[in-house]
């Protein structure tokens, strides 16, 4: 049999991965027929056909999905190599994947980034912002080191470290801003501005506001949390947001900001990754270092009844 190379094996995950030649091919930074040639030539050296190709798309072949799987298990297990000689080292250094949810993101990764560049000089930062079911997903499959997101993840092979906890706050229009603030349940009357389906985020609002039954249409929903403050602020509704994203997307915005009665809604965000990976050890010491990180980028106005430091 014609040896099968690592290469191949990444190539092949990659089309696996996005059923589309042209968007693995920009995914694993090669031309579109040099990656039709390694698959052709792991077809060769298999003896079997991976995959189905239409005219728009790909799909595996039942044989392809049986492969597939094996493939994730030794590339994860190629990975994990580097990982052993990283984790025999004093200091982690070299690349770390970390993936950061989009209501966390752009709030605490400038503080966090800076802190682990003081805390850890010969890290290499490499960020991944998505969903929460994406990122257990790549986390699982080795695609990342770890994830900042809301706890609990839900899955017993991760290990969790709280970094923060925080509320919820109601953006208001300008204009309400002498009105009381109502209950979660209160709003269901209201024009509620929320995040698209996917966003955990959406989804502990709808619950605190007891809106679960809603169906899509009756919500109006964007994919980022500047455009519901700027939409609010357009007279269009009202939407609750984060405390740590308070200071930066309320900035420019005609909108008032109100506390709701207890007990108030709140989530805690923290670090997970796999128990059984080999940096398990120094990702926990990362953790410490976010977690320092996440207290220093508090909004200064707040109290510690909004956003409190987790306990380890």
């Amino acid at each position: 049999m014609i040896p099968v190379t690592l290469k191949q094996l990444r190539y092949f995950a990659a089309l696996a991965r996005h059923g589309h030649f042209g968007r693995a091919a920009d995914a694993s930074a090669i031309s579109q027929p040099a990656l039709s040639m390694q698959i052709r030539d792991l077809e060769d050296a298999l003896g079997i056909a991976l995959f189905e190709k239409g005219t728009r798309k790909v799909r595996l072949t039942s044989l392809g999905e049986r492969v597939a799987a094996r493939v994730e298990e030794i590339l994860r297990a190629v990975d994990e190599l580097g990982e052993l000689a990283r984790a025999s080292r004093d200091g982690l250094g070299g690349r770390l994947r970390i993936g950061v949810i989009p209501t966390v993101a752009p709030y605490l990764l400038p503080t966090v980034a800076a802190a682990l560049a003081r805390s850890h000089p010969g890290l290499e930062l490499r960020v991944r912002e998505t969903m929460t079911a994406r990122l257990l997903r790549e986390l699982q499959e080795g695609r990342i080191d770890a994830a900042v997101l809301a706890l609990p993840a839900g899955d017993p092979t991760l290990a969790e470290v709280p970094l923060l906890t925080e509320e919820f706050v109601l953006v208001r229009p300008a204009a309400e801003a002498d009105r009381p603030v109502p209950e979660g349940g209160d709003l269901l009357g209201a024009k509620l501005l929320l995040l698209e389906e996917g966003h955990c985020f959406r989804d502990q609002a709808l619950r605190y506001c007891d809106m679960q039954s809603l169906q899509p249409r009756e919500l109006l929903d964007v994919s980022s949390l500047s455009t519901l403050v700027q939409m609010v602020g357009a007279g269009m509704g009202v939407t609750l947001i984060p405390e740590m994203a308070l200071a930066v997307e309320t900035r420019s915005a005609p909108v008032s900001v109100g506390r709701f009665p207890p007990p108030r809604p709140s989530r805690t965000v923290g670090m997970v990754w796999r128990r059984a990976s080999p940096l398990s050890d120094q990702l926990a010491r990362i953790a410490e270092a976010v977690r320092d990180a996440a207290t220093t980028a508090r909004d200064p106005g707040a109290t510690p009844a909004v956003m409190t430091v987790g306990s380890r």
